[in-house]
């Protein structure tokens, strides 16, 4: 599988150069644990940029042999340059073991290690590798943060078909589920929640949705939660006929998976409010995909009812820009970031928190092992360590990725661009 993957990217010229490399093989089972993990059925499937990427960084630029004098030493690890322009950090323990990424947030054990071709040497490992920084708690608050819970006023579910003028107020369940939109098995849900009941005092950073699962099938689809003009609807009056329906699309969107509740973040429709006051949800299931979803009314005996939580800050900090120059990448290669690039102050590396807005439209942006999309997040230490990447997939002259930012102390930088010059 490592050969078929240094054909598919391309990579042949690199791995039989005469340039002296350390060459980190991944056996057959390391690679199909890694399909398994991202959902492809085979290497072909990996997009090629994604790929070659995965090679160049099991690539290092420098012949480690654990035998060197500067490995001697017990659980050093020690920073080496891969192709991807990434560290990597090789040691081994006190069994000669060798040991990669060692005292980072995930780190590996070599199989087999020391073998050497006639252009440098070769360690087999058992898994796919990636650098990762230590990890962050990314709902950690500061100190001086503190939470506020409401519960909505009115909650109920609609049906269409026959069941169109019947009323559900004072179901436990709030039942979603889309069929052909109007028939008898299609079925909405409605809540209503008075937002003069957040405190006041402070600000806003993070408002969420939550609500318990009852059951569903949890077949990977969309849930979307959309906002309705209508605040004059009761709890016992609500019917699918009488029900109004959205003017706009969702507000926030999630994929159904088995978990014990679905959790929204509304804080860009909450920070777009005018004013505070009634306002009422709407829950609607993927048109057509048939699928249920049962989920917890405040009438339910057992299950926390649906709730808002808000994360409320004093705002005293302030964030600003050190820097935000955007890159410049070859077509189809890769840019490993830095604070050169971009750097925002006025908080620990730590703190400073950076949220997807709009995903790069050319090419792909990667923490460690995973492609972030819209709403992931990271810090401003992945950028410092160099734990972020963007990858070009071989299109286009430009591209952006747009960013926002914040702080645990509640100050926010709105939704700005990184441009990247694509040559």
């Amino acid at each position: 599988m490592l050969k078929n993957a240094i054909e598919l990217t391309g990579l042949e010229g690199v791995y039989a150069g005469e340039s002296i490399r350390t060459f980190i093989a991944p056996t057959n089972a390391a690679f199909t644990t890694y399909l398994q993990s991202n959902a492809y059925s085979s290497l072909s499937e990996v997009p090629v940029p994604i790929l070659r990427n995965v090679l160049r960084y099991h690539i290092v630029k420098a012949k480690v042999l654990f035998t060197d004098p500067e490995l001697f030493e017990s659980n050093f690890p020690i920073s080496y340059e891969t192709e991807s322009g990434q560290s990597i950090f090789l040691s081994h323990n006190t069994n000669f073991i060798g040991l990669i990424n060692q005292n980072t947030s995930r780190q590996w054990e070599i199989s087999t290690s020391n073998l050497e071709p006639t252009n440098g040497v070769i360690h087999v490992v058992n898994s796919i590798v990636f650098f990762s920084a230590p990890s962050v708690n990314f709902d950690a608050l500061d100190p001086s943060v503190r939470t506020d819970t409401i519960f909505p006023l009115f909650d109920s579910f609609v049906n269409g078909g026959a069941q169109s003028n019947a009323n559900f107020g004072t179901n436990p369940l709030l039942r979603v589920k889309n069929v052909t939109g109007a028939g008898d098995f299609d079925r909405r849900a409605y809540l209503m929640f008075d937002l003069n009941e957040l405190e006041t005092e402070g600000v806003i950073t993070d408002l969420r949705f939550q609500i318990g699962v009852v059951f569903t099938h949890a077949r990977n689809n969309d849930l979307d939660l959309y906002h309705v003009k209508d605040t004059t609807w009761t709890e016992m009056g609500l019917n699918w006929n009488n029900a109004t329906l959205p003017d706009d699309g969702p507000i926030a969107t999630l994929k159904t998976t088995k978990i014990t509740a679905f959790n929204y973040d509304i804080t860009d429709f909450f920070s777009a409010q005018n004013s505070l006051g009634r306002v009422t949800f709407m829950l609607d299931g993927e048109f057509t995909k048939d699928e249920t979803n049962d989920l917890a009314s405040k009438e339910h005996p057992t299950i926390a009812p649906p709730m808002l939580i808000a994360t409320i800050a004093t705002g005293d900090s302030a964030l600003e820009f050190v820097t935000n120059a955007g890159f410049t990448v070859e077509s189809g290669s890769s840019f490993v970031w830095n604070k050169e690039m971009l750097e925002i102050s006025g908080a620990s590396v730590n703190d400073i928190i950076y949220t997807v807005v709009e995903g790069p439209e050319r090419g792909f942006l990667v923490r460690g092992a995973s492609i972030l999309k819209v709403g992931d997040r990271f810090t401003q230490n992945d950028i410092n360590v160099m734990n972020l990447l963007y990858i070009n997939d071989g299109n286009g002259s430009t591209d952006k990725i747009v960013l926002s930012a914040r702080d645990r102390a509640g100050a926010r930088l709105d939704a700005f661009d990184v441009l990247i010059t694509i040559q």
